[in-house]
C-alpha cells in the first residue's frame, strides 16, 4: 500500500480508510472506467483528474443521463490550456466575457480541434496544389520528340489543286482521250485505206454533158452512203 494512504499521528501510524482505499483502486483502474453513474461528485474530484484526455472524453460519453461538467469543466480547460496555449485560453474567456455568453470547455476544445484540423488540411491541399503547379511547369519546359510529321501546304492532290470534282476530272480525261484517238496515225491511216479501196473498187462512170434531174438525184442518194462509209466510227467511251 503507497504510504500516501497512511496518516500520522501523535501515536503512530493509522491505517487508510476504505473510502481512501476504493479512491486509490480507482485510480489504479482508470483506464477500464466507463460510466460512473451516480458516484459522488466529492470521489470523482479526487478520481477525474487523473485521466488523459481520451479517459475523460470517454467517461463523459459513458456516462448517460448525468451532466460532470461541474467536475470536468476545469480539467478540460487545463487540457484547452495546455494544447492551445494560455494566450489563446485567455482570449477565449475574454471574447465570452464580452459578448455574454458562456460555453463548456469541452466544447470549446472540441471546437478548436475541428478547426485546427480544417487548417491543417487547407494548408495540405494549397502544398499538393503547389507540387501539381511545380510538375506542370516543369513538364512543359521538357523537350519532346515530335514522331508525327505534318502534312505539307504546298502538296496538291492528283489532277491539279487539292479540291477539285471528281466526275468532272472523269469527263474531262474521257473527251481528252476520244480526241488523241482521232488524231492518232493509225486512224487516219485506216480512214484513208479504207477510201482508197472503194475508189479501187467503185466502177468508172460515165462521162455526160448533161445529166438529168433523176440523175442527179440518183448520184446525191448514191453519194450519201458513200459519206457514211468513211464517216469515222465513234469510241466506246
Amino acid at each position: 500500500m503507497d504510504e500516501e494512504f497512511f496518516r500520522e499521528n501523535g501515536k503512530g501510524i493509522a491505517a487508510p480508510s476504505l473510502v481512501d482505499l476504493c479512491v486509490h483502486v480507482a485510480i489504479d483502474n482508470i483506464r477500464y472506467l466507463g460510466d460512473v453513474g451516480e458516484t459522488d461528485f466529492d470521489f470523482l474530484e479526487q478520481i477525474l483528474p487523473h485521466c488523459t484526455k481520451d479517459q475523460l472524453m470517454h467517461i463523459e460519453k459513458s456516462t448517460k443521463g448525468r451532466d460532470l461538467s461541474p467536475v470536468t469543466d476545469k480539467l478540460w480547460k487545463k487540457f484547452y490550456e495546455k494544447e492551445f496555449g494560455i494566450e489563446r485560453t485567455n482570449l477565449v474567456i475574454e471574447r465570452m466575457r464580452k459578448k455574454k455568453v458562456n460555453f463548456r470547455w469541452l466544447q470549446l476544445y472540441q471546437a478548436k480541434l475541428r478547426e485546427v484540423d480544417e487548417a491543417e488540411n487547407e494548408a495540405a491541399d494549397r502544398l499538393k496544389n503547389s507540387y501539381k503547379k511545380e510538375d506542370a511547369r516543369k513538364q512543359s519546359r521538357q523537350v519532346r520528340i515530335c514522331e508525327k510529321v505534318p502534312p505539307s501546304s504546298n502538296k496538291r492532290g492528283w489532277g491539279g489543286g487539292g479540291n477539285y470534282n471528281v466526275s468532272n476530272t472523269k469527263s474531262n480525261l474521257l473527251k481528252k482521250a476520244k480526241l488523241d484517238y482521232l488524231k492518232s496515225p493509225e486512224v487516219r491511216n485506216a480512214a484513208v485505206m479504207k477510201r482508197t479501196a472503194f475508189q479501187r473498187s467503185a466502177p468508172p462512170m460515165k462521162k455526160s454533158n448533161g445529166f438529168s434531174g433523176n440523175q442527179l438525184g440518183s448520184s446525191s442518194n448514191q453519194s450519201k452512203p458513200i459519206e457514211r462509209i468513211f464517216k469515222p466510227k465513234k469510241m466506246p467511251f
